[in-house]
């Protein structure tokens, strides 16, 4: 089945990925994810926005392993492949935000760290690319894992971070998720080794607002390259239940509010970031 043709409003199999348990150091050693694996070529990481891997983040998915990539998709919350609805979807993003994986609110992050699950993902993509080869890999985080694609920038390996609305800390738009420590680390990291860092947001974004790009802007200078898109840009059509009820303005780039079709922004947003992947990590 081609990667256009699948019905996005129905639970997706994930049949053409490899399912597999893989274990690596993280914030506890010897931590055990599931990891959807599907493709050849450099490896490129890509995180699930909330709640989880819809059909929307496989069809991304999918689309950066036929542009030529080894995709690397870890399950991070939620239910593998199912259609976002309300009930669970709120369950889901409950659990997460306590959860001692993540640092969902500055408030409740007194010490101002960043996820611990981000070390779990550096891990990860030091694995990926010893498996894959080639000058590195690449990493996506949209919504809740926006930022981590930032934080695995401390793994020397990855080198072309993509952050797609990175909307933690939930509660202070006008901060990021990661301490100014760590901010100092990748900055001096992308300058070291010239690296850009690539984000996209909606102009009109809850969750994603104009303070925030303006912080990493800040702290990143010329090294953040970030991309506003205007609100009518946005799908609006055959939202899932999750988004009806709790993503009230124009949101996710890559996944549900993007519109497959030729001349649209959220298009060449996506080809962008696959150019992006193909300029740093191939041969």
């Amino acid at each position: 089945m081609s990667t256009s043709s699948r019905d996005l409003n129905q639970p997706d199999a994930l049949e053409d990925f490899t399912r597999r348990t893989i274990t690596l150091d993280g914030a506890t050693p010897g931590v055990s994810k599931t990891v959807h694996v599907t493709g050849s070529g450099p490896a490129v990481i890509v995180m699930a926005e909330m709640p989880g891997i819809s059909p929307h983040v496989a069809r991304f998915a999918r689309w950066v392993r036929d542009a030529g990539f080894t995709v690397y998709m870890p399950s991070l919350f939620g239910d593998d492949g199912a259609v976002p609805d309300e009930a669970r979807s709120a369950e889901v993003f409950q659990h997460a935000c306590v959860s001692a994986e993540f640092r969902a609110f500055a408030k409740g992050n007194p010490d101002g760290k960043a996820s611990p699950v981000t070390q779990w993902l550096r891990a990860l993509a030091r694995f990926a690319h010893e498996e894959c080869g080639g000058p590195g890999v690449g990493a996506i985080g949209m919504c809740f894992t926006g930022n981590f694609a930032l934080s695995m920038t401390l793994e020397e390996s990855v080198l072309a971070p993509v952050l797609s609305q990175p909307s933690l800390p939930l509660d202070e738009p006008g901060q990021v998720e990661s301490p100014p420590e760590e901010l100092a680390a990748v900055r001096e990291r992308l300058e070291k080794d010239d690296l850009t860092v690539l984000a996209y947001r909606f102009e009109g974004d809850n969750f994603c607002q104009a303070e925030r790009f303006a912080r990493y802007a800040e702290v990143l200078g010329d090294r953040f390259d970030g991309r506003v898109l205007p609100d009518e840009a946005a799908n609006t059509r055959d939202l899932s239940p999750f988004h009806q009820k709790f993503v009230t303005t124009p949101h996710s780039v890559v996944t549900v509010h993007l519109v497959d079709e030729e001349g649209e922004p959220t298009r060449r947003a996506r080809d962008e970031i696959l150019d992006f992947f193909a300029d740093r990590l191939k041969v």
